[in-house]
């Protein structure tokens, strides 16, 4: 279904209520495969970010008393109506972010995996205990919410990764507020009219549309407890710094530079097409792409594989993801188009060679970009270090697996790593010496199931807890630990008993 037509109006919800955005500024909304303004984005300012965290804690003390039970099941309405709604949403995706519908329609089915696991909450509350830590004394440890929480999104997955957090911040008894990017702000409100139908009580979630002011708002208003971000390494790193100067509890997932190791023995019948898919899936705008390609082997070897992978990387189908032949489509903006190709000119100004040049919009309309790839890159240029985010692959060319690793570990990143071989033994000498927190062995997109943490590290994650899985519930969670005795005897606060027939009645 087409819904690029559509027009739509978004407004902040803040303690049950929709609100419209009669005074504040507002940023365009673009459908990238047309460039049409399809919506407004309200600027929120701190004022709308504080009365939203007023309705949280209004809400907060009967949320956080409602019984585990009773939030697991409302979490299972709303799972059931994110599959009724299934095909909206992913229709939604494609609308405002520009992926084509087999991407869309995985990443609502990633976010609704991350529901399902909490579904799950009663026995991921589940606390510890041990009896007789000492004659008579027990130990126990219970979690509580933690309060009033936010979260940050980012643009090019608007529909997973609130899932990310808000079913298992709001399982967990916190009351929520969710700031979506200003980019693709559809599918957040979609989320919300949602859990209104699925039963949510009032200021339980809540969402404050904006941009920098709204951001720093949630950082500094003393009543939010913990703030989850995904973004950029630089807004990550301000984000972190100034929620923690704050005090508050915060992940911070920021960028990447994912290499893919190729090695000699690798099924490039089969590794090709998933090394296309890692490298301009989504248009290369996901934190998981595999953007450099470290081929491994002789000269003649690496030749092969390059030669391979552009030929599949020329024919891709550039077109929007409502098409369903679509296989490279649009970047988010215009801007960012702009600042992705003076990436492609940069590194051919450093040395590279452009073996595949999309910097000539294939197709009018949209923000459109061709696939590209850069051979021969060495680790000091800056198309091998920084973080482009778009359809651009860097080739680098080592000898060894051991050249290959010190390579991927001398970048300030450690999202993902890939590698493709058939070798045990590769596997293992590569996996204990990789600086990156999620591997792919012949998967070009690393990407862990929702009960797993979604596990950089290094530059592209500050924080202690990772989003997702058993380090999502912690991070939305305290600990109190109890420890425990009774000096009295029973028979000191239960005194016997005579029932009639001791008494001989």
């Amino acid at each position: 279904m087409q819904t690029h037509e559509k027009t739509f109006r978004v407004r902040n919800f803040i303690g049950g209520r929709w609100e419209e955005h009669d005074g504040l500024s507002a940023e365009p909304v673009y459908d990238p495969a047309t460039g049409r303004v399809i919506a407004e984005t309200p600027l929120s300012t701190r004022e709308e970010v504080d009365r939203a965290v007023r309705a949280a804690e209004e809400a907060f003390p009967r949320w956080a008393a409602t019984p585990v039970v009773e939030r697991a099941r409302l979490l299972f309405r709303f799972k059931m109506l994110l599959e009724e709604r299934f095909e909206e949403l992913r229709d939604l995706v494609t609308l405002e972010n520009g992926k084509d519908a087999k991407d869309a329609a995985g990443e609502v089915r990633r976010g609704i995996e991350v529901v399902e696991f909490a579904c799950g909450m009663p026995t991921l509350l589940m606390g510890e205990t041990v009896r007789d830590v000492a004659r008579g004394i027990d130990n126990v440890s219970w979690r509580y919410p933690l309060g009033v929480v936010a979260a940050i999104a980012p643009f090019n997955f608007p529909c997973m990764i609130p899932l990310w957090t808000l079913p298992v911040a709001i399982g967990a008894g916190n009351t929520y507020i969710l700031k979506p990017s200003e980019r693709t702000p559809l599918c957040s409100q979609r989320l919300g009219e949602l859990l209104i139908e699925a039963g949510l009580p009032e200021g339980v979630f809540n969402i404050v549309n904006g941009a920098r002011d709204a951001v720093n708002g949630i950082l500094e208003h003393p009543g939010i407890k913990a703030v989850s971000f995904v973004g950029s390494k630089p807004v990550a790193e301000h984000v972190y710094r100034t929620g923690c100067a704050h005090g508050k509890r915060v992940q911070a997932l920021a960028g990447a530079k994912n290499s893919m190791i190729v090695m000699p023995d690798a099924v490039l019948e089969k590794a090709v097409p998933n090394i296309i898919s890692s490298a301009y899936g989504n248009a290369g705008e996901r934190c998981l792409a595999g953007s450099v390609l470290v081929a491994v082997g002789s000269g003649e070897e690496q030749d092969r594989l390059v030669r391979k992978v552009r030929e599949a990387a020329a024919s891709l189908k550039v077109g929007p993801g409502y098409e369903e032949e679509s296989e490279l489509t649009p970047l988010i903006r215009d801007s960012h188009r702009e600042r992705v190709k003076s990436y492609i000119d940069l590194g051919e100004e450093e040395g590279a060679e452009v073996v595949l040049d999309g910097r000539e919009p294939p197709r009018g309309g949209g923000f459109f970009m061709g696939p590209t790839i850069l051979d021969r890159v060495t680790g000091e240029m800056r198309v091998a270090r920084e973080e482009i985010f778009g359809p651009v692959l860097s080739v680098v060319r080592v000898r060894t697996l051991d050249e290959a690793i010190e390579f991927t570990n001398a970048s300030p990143f450690g999202n993902a790593c890939s590698i493709y071989t058939e070798s045990g033994a590769a596997v293992r000498h590569w996996r204990e010496r990789i600086e990156a927190g999620m591997l792919g062995v012949n998967v070009g997109v690393a990407a862990p199931m929702a009960f797993f943490p979604f596990n950089g590290i290094k530059d592209s994650f500050y924080g202690d807890l990772h989003a997702t899985g058993k380090d999502g519930v912690r991070f939305f969670t305290e600990n109190k630990v109890e420890i425990s005795r009774f000096f009295s005897d029973p028979d000191d606060v239960m005194p016997a008993v005579a029932y009639p027939e001791e008494a001989g009645a």
